[in-house]
């Protein structure tokens, strides 16, 4: 068996001798465990982690978007504000599920530290999920209230009826920018350029009068333990049911004080300044940056809307940024950007890549522009999401995952589940304290992607080298990932399949240079004058733009198994047979 970790050698020798210490675990300056538990058991809870942070830096900056920023200080008085008015005027209690559906604003880190400091569990939300898709994750998580942004507030009146929603608070864009700012942009956002459809949520909280009652009352204390569930962040599955990862206060803790013992070489408490365009809501940022950045006394820019490149690099320019995370699809549209390449990156010390695969073009002109690495990690939502990355000093190797995290080990195994030696091609099955409790109220899908001993199978078809690095070779779930976001082909059937011109639908994943990869799907039509736009049309009204097909091909049968499984690999490796 193959087993690597950041403790140990290729032999498994746990020899404490410099010499006997693999060449990734000398990069640790002095002090730092060889494992995390330690470090992770001083607290109880990530709100112990926030709080230490608090004071430690209270004046200095934790968050800025649009122009304002939020000192540690602050952001913890108006989470307890936050956290007064859940406890007292909306009577929630531990345990309770508060669901946050938010871009990158301030409110989001306010809710989110305030949800936590009341006790609750968070479901973290996209913004841009259609009616359906938000109707599941409140009902599955049974959610009793939601923290949503006006923009989006017409989907939830939809289908508020239909869930345990009991409460709404609502905010607005330019809520925390401060008199007048606050209310000029909320009325440009609304009046202006027409952002805000009309909706009806006659018992909606403003957010605004939440912070406001909120610092009239008294927030109390709520205990928490290292293994209660923190959060349910929601990912696809082969089923096509979106499944909460049950996120406990440890995975999170635990994933912190791996970034951090990995990031202390280059990075000093207390002096980083983060770019985060990537939205909190995403596993990615939301780990990283409202979180390790966060322990590290970090500062974060919060980039609302990363798509409009030219008021994006318009917000760089202001500041002096030390640290960058995003997706392949962000660093490759921003090094197409002049602007972005005329910019002064001497501050900077390093980027971070994940939730996708780093291109190497993409890795080669981001070092030839700015003078440093992109960093490219790897992990799951299952994972909190961090297990491997390459070393933070650029000596890095595209094209791999890098190396496990501390206190985190890789193997690979065959499809009966043995152990594979090294150089051997099998699914990567990951180890360690940031691998998730399991499934929300689904047992038998956690069996289906837990081993008895702990194991995480991760779906990846990965190879490891002899020094510990691995690289990714193929998927075995049929996950397309789209951007960093993962699309589960039986989600985006399933809403196709209720359009009455089709037959039989099956959807795959195709390259694409600026995504990464798009969903195809290939319909057997029932209705012969269907066309492609009438697909994706009907796609659009019940999935996220991001799942919503880019291309359509039209074929007189689907290739099946002797039992009628559809091969979608199939799909993938036969020319067109186009009625």
């Amino acid at each position: 068996m193959a087993e690597f970790d950041s403790n140990s050698s290729g032999s498994g020798s746990k020899s404490g001798s410099e010499s006997d210490r693999p060449f990734w675990t000398a990069r640790y300056p002095a002090g730092v465990p060889a494992t995390v538990e330690a470090a992770v058991n001083q607290y109880r809870s990530v709100l112990d982690v926030f709080e230490e942070t608090v004071g430690r830096f209270p004046t200095k900056p934790a968050f800025t978007c649009m122009g304002r920023t939020m000192t540690f200080s602050e952001l913890n008085r108006k989470a307890e504000s936050f956290a007064a008015y859940l406890q007292h005027e909306l009577k929630m209690k531990k345990g309770d599920r508060i669901a946050l559906q938010m871009p990158n604003v301030l409110q989001y880190p306010v809710a989110l530290y305030g949800s936590l400091k009341a006790g609750l569990i968070i479901v973290n939300t996209n913004p841009l999920y259609t009616e359906r898709e938000m109707k599941h994750q409140f009902n599955d998580a049974g959610c009793t209230t939601v923290v949503i942004l006006a923009n989006f507030a017409h989907n939830l009146q939809k289908v508020i009826h239909e869930t345990k929603v009991q409460h709404v608070i609502v905010t607005e864009l330019g809520d925390l920018l401060g008199f007048p700012k606050s209310l000029v942009v909320n009325a440009v956002v609304k009046h202006v350029k027409k952002m805000v459809p009309d909706f009806s949520l006659p018992d909606a909280i403003p957010f605004a009068k939440v912070l406001e009652k909120g610092a009239t009352l008294t927030w109390t204390r709520v205990p928490m333990e290292l293994d209660e569930i923190a959060f349910l962040q929601y990912t696809g599955g082969t089923t096509g049911v979106s499944k909460g990862a049950m996120l406990t206060h440890r995975n999170i803790v635990s994933n912190m004080q791996q970034i951090h013992c990995w990031m202390l070489p280059l990075l000093k408490e207390g002096e980083e300044f983060a770019i985060c365009a990537l939205p909190l809501y995403h596993i990615f940022a939301f780990t990283v940056n409202a979180m390790a950045i966060v322990k590290y006394g970090g500062h974060n820019l919060l980039i609302t809307n990363p798509r409009d490149i030219p008021a994006f690099v318009k917000e760089l320019k202001k500041y002096p940024f030390t640290v960058f995370t995003g997706v392949n699809t962000l660093y490759n549209a921003l090094l197409n950007s002049e602007d972005f390449r005329a910019l002064d990156f001497s501050a900077l010390k390093v980027a971070v890549a994940g939730g996708m695969a780093l291109q190497k073009a993409v890795a080669l002109k981001w070092r030839e522009v700015t003078g440093k690495p992109i960093v490219e990690g790897y992990g799951l939502t299952e994972t909190s999401p961090v297990a491997s990355c390459n070393p933070i000093d650029g000596s890095d190797r595209v094209g791999t995952i890098g190396l496990p995290l501390p206190s985190t080990y890789l193997k690979i195994i065959d499809d009966d589940g043995n152990d594979l030696p090294i150089g051997g091609t099998g699914e990567i099955c990951i180890k360690g304290p940031q691998v998730m409790k399991g499934y929300w109220q689904r047992p038998d899908e956690t069996a289906n992607v837990m081993t008895k001993d702990g194991w995480f199978k991760s779906g990846d078809i990965g190879i490891m080298d002899n020094d510990g690095f691995s690289r990714i070779v193929d998927r075995k779930k049929d996950m397309i990932l789209v951007s960093g976001f993962n699309v589960y082909p039986n989600e985006v059937e399933d809403v196709i399949a209720t359009h009455p011109g089709v037959l039989e639908v099956a959807a795959i994943g195709i390259a694409d240079e600026k995504s990464g990869e798009v969903v195809k799907v290939f319909v057997v039509k029932k209705d012969p004058n269907l066309t492609a736009d009438q697909v994706i049309a009907h796609a659009r009204s019940g999935l996220a733009g991001y799942k919503v097909p880019k291309a359509v091909e039209f074929r007189n049968e689907l290739p099946k198994t002797n039992v009628g499984k559809i091969l979608r690999r199939a799909l993938r490796e036969t020319p067109a047979v186009v009625r």
